[in-house]
């Protein structure tokens, strides 16, 4: 995921805090890390001179995500989750590509 695309998924997640849950339970890790890792890095102070609005605004979903308990989200088990699941991903798709072992006796 580019750091622009971690961003806006990180976005949506704090507008819209009940789909944290939805990407919990669809097991969306690598989502989950952008949105750990955007609200531990806090909103830069330059974007209250340039978009005081939306400086506000991301102070707000960020600190409600906080409240909402989301730092007990550990930033270093989800990147290990996603990892795994991505590697997982990998294999299947070069195990679907060769066949399955049983199909090529």
């Amino acid at each position: 995921m580019t750091p622009r695309e971690e961003e806006l998924v990180a976005r949506e997640l704090l507008e819209y805090p009940t789909l944290v849950g939805v990407y919990f339970k669809e097991k969306r890790w690598a989502e989950l890390g952008a949105l750990v890792r955007f609200a531990r890095r806090d909103v830069p102070v330059e974007l209250a001179q340039t978009d005081p609005a939306l400086y506000r605004q991301l102070r707000e979903q960020i600190t409600r995500f906080f409240l909402l308990d989301g730092d007990v989200f550990s930033l270093e088990a989800l990147d290990a989750k996603s990892q795994s699941k991505s590697l997982s991903a990998e294999v299947k798709s070069c195990c679907s590509e060769r066949g399955s072992p049983s199909s090529s006796d």
